[in-house]
């Protein structure tokens, strides 16, 4: 039997338990994670601060997955260095654990740019871990007033899980928009109004400069009082421990279309590496749930001598703001299709003859067809477009096509 050895315990990591186990019912798998927690989904962690659910609903698999799956934990264990000459990872402790196969599944964390001041800051806080959602609550009061630095996917969930809990919010970010690296500036002008009806307030287009205990300073020169930071600034992928071991980095880990990477025998997946965009063709991070967990089941199902390929990746978020919800997915390039009606928006992006992106917004209803048009790189001369645009229901598709998708 073979010994795996996987660091993470979030999507990726939990893709590979999967799909090693689809292959190997028998080899020995020990999963190490710095966080003490059983599995769970990062994404609810604004849910949990507005009162949605709880940490048991949280919870990416259930309680009995590690024991149904024959893994060992190493819970609240941080691995510190990879020696891929001896197949050993090193822990916090000093203790050593041999491998035969490796998944690095690190993750990201939160970049927190050099700023005048910020030491003197004490209430200031992150938002991507469960440990980050326990220590804002207990901070909170109905008269807080609350600063988020960052109009991005991860500011503006934690704006959402707070906002009924705390006396104002402002929220301030350089780009022009929120959303910057998901909506387009039309769409997110629809989602910023949505979001200020709630009461909260944005500064776009300006940045903090400088901190002092209670008060922010834009470069703009305006002053904005708080009494707690958050800062959402962005996130970095966890690549040093492979970039030590000697592994090929560039912004993420380097891995193929097996989810291997240039050390043998070590594999990486999730928000740590980069994939092959197909919407664009070229190798960038796509840190999102769904694809981290794929990379790691492909990883899994190839650690346990499977034949399996991570080949059709494409950047996608499905979100929703106060019950306001939007799907994006692949590139913004090429011709564009638009529609507008009320709070609902629909773009869509194609060139080549293929469908490369599209952002919907409130009505989000057959989403999952434009995706496949994307992911399948469907030549549009072969389906009625004209009417897909518009109303993009199966029956759509000529009778060939809509043959295939039913019989799947």
């Amino acid at each position: 039997m073979s010994k795996f050895v996987i660091i993470g315990n979030s999507a990726g990591a939990i893709g590979s338990v999967e799909g090693i186990r689809s292959v190997d019912k028998a080899s020995e798998i020990v999963l190490i994670a710095s966080e003490p927690y059983h599995t769970y989904s990062r994404p609810l962690i604004s849910y949990l601060l507005w009162g949605k659910t709880d940490e048991q609903r949280m919870k990416y698999r259930p309680d009995s997955f590690y024991k149904d799956n024959n893994v060992k934990t190493l819970l609240g264990r941080t691995v510190t260095k990879i020696d891929a000459e001896k197949k050993t990872v090193t822990l916090d402790s000093g203790e050593t654990v041999s491998y035969d196969k490796l998944l690095n599944a690190t993750g990201s964390s939160p970049f927190v740019p050099p700023m005048e001041g910020l030491e003197k800051v004490e209430n200031k806080f992150t938002f991507m871990t469960l440990d980050d959602a326990h220590a804002l609550e207990a901070s909170l009061n109905k008269d807080s007033r609350v600063l988020v630095i960052g109009a991005g996917l991860i500011g503006l969930k934690c704006v959402e899980g707070i906002a009924d809990r705390v006396g104002e919010i402002t929220v301030v970010d350089m780009a022009d928009r929120i959303l910057p690296s998901v909506l387009d500036q039309e769409g997110a002008a629809l989602v910023q109004s949505f979001i200020e009806e709630r009461g909260v307030r944005f500064c776009l287009g300006d940045s903090a400069t400088k901190f002092e205990k209670n008060k922010a300073v834009l470069k703009s020169g305006k002053e904005i009082g708080f009494d707690l930071l958050v800062l959402a600034v962005g996130v970095r992928p966890n690549v040093s421990l492979l970039k030590e071991a000697g592994a090929e980095v560039n912004r993420g880990i380097v891995t193929n279309e097996k989810c291997e990477t240039s050390i043998r025998d070590i594999y990486a997946a999730g928000d740590c590496t980069e994939s092959y965009d197909i919407s664009v063709g070229q190798d960038r991070i796509l840190a999102l749930l769904p694809n981290a967990y794929m990379q790691g089941e492909t990883a899994g199902i190839n650690i346990a001598g499977g034949e399996k390929l991570y080949d059709n990746a494409i950047p996608m978020n499905a979100m929703g703001m106060f019950g306001y919800h939007m799907i994006t997915a692949g590139s913004y390039e090429g011709d564009i299709y638009t529609e507008k009606s009320g709070r609902n928006y629909k773009k869509l992006f194609y060139r080549d003859n293929r469908l490369v992106g599209y952002i919907m917004i409130g009505d989000i209803a057959r989403a999952g067809i434009y995706t496949s048009l994307i992911k399948k790189k469907t030549p549009l001369d072969s389906v009625d477009f004209e009417l897909i645009k518009r109303k993009p229901q199966l029956m759509a598709f000529s009778k060939k096509k809509r043959a295939e998708f039913l019989a799947r």
